[in-house]
């Protein structure tokens, strides 16, 4: 059995996916969906069990924190969307999913029902879509860190993974944190109840990584979680 089915949180019977579909009605976005999804400035829902964090608070086991989207993602509504980046493989080679998603479309409703079956939520440190995460300013990370210190008050999720050591170490000024566990009494006002990680980017532009060293990464995290129930 995979560690996502032993560990499965469980949903109430009458739950159902509630994120708005992609746009694009099943297609790839083309040049001029990332045009306008650039242009848009805005984000993507976030990947939880109900819309708002108060309703979600206490069923996510672990909330992944990328940096921001790509215009890609924008333009779908799916984290981690653009082809070629090695999330969700390595999501199905650690045993969270049973296999892997093809978000590059946007995310079936069965992708979410799994997903917030098995307590796993997704949000972004910044909304602003970007090529690339360093073309994001330092006051953008730092407000970005303030919101998820806020937001993880009220979700209280039992374990929170930051994508991307260097965005992290800018968003709430750690400027020597290192990949893995982090000491909690080092940031200011986050709760110590709640464990904080730091794991490395999956984006291909990253070659110090592979799928299987990414899984390696997400099996650590999983597993610092601790044995799941259904509330």
């Amino acid at each position: 059995m995979s560690a996502s089915r032993a560990d499965a949180v469980g949903l109430p019977a009458d739950w159902s996916p509630w994120r708005a579909p992609s746009p694009l009605d099943g297609r790839r976005p083309g040049p001029a969906d990332l045009a306008r999804a650039s242009a848009a400035g805005l984000g993507r829902d976030d990947v939880l069990p109900y819309p708002t964090d108060e309703e979600s608070a206490g069923r996510v086991r672990l909330l992944m924190v990328g940096i921001n989207p790509s215009p890609w993602t924008v333009a779908v509504n799916a984290p981690f969307a653009r082809p070629g980046n090695r999330f969700w493989p390595s999501l199905a080679t650690a045993g969270l999913t049973d296999e892997v998603v093809d978000a590059s479309r946007g995310l079936s409703p069965e992708d979410e029902r799994i997903l917030a079956a098995r307590g796993i939520g997704m949000t972004n440190l910044v909304a602003r879509p970007t090529a690339r995460a360093d073309e994001l300013a330092s006051h953008e990370l730092r407000a970005g860190g303030r919101r998820l210190l806020e937001r993880v008050r009220l979700l209280r999720p039992r374990l929170v993974a930051v994508v991307g050591v260097t965005a992290f170490r800018t968003a709430f000024a750690v400027p020597r944190a290192r990949m893995g566990a982090q000491e909690s009494d080092a940031l200011s006002g986050w709760p110590e109840e709640i464990p904080l990680w730091v794991v490395p980017n999956p984006s291909g532009l990253n070659a110090h990584e592979t799928v299987e060293s990414l899984a390696e990464w997400w099996r650590r995290v999983w597993a610092a979680g601790g044995p799941s129930s259904a509330p």
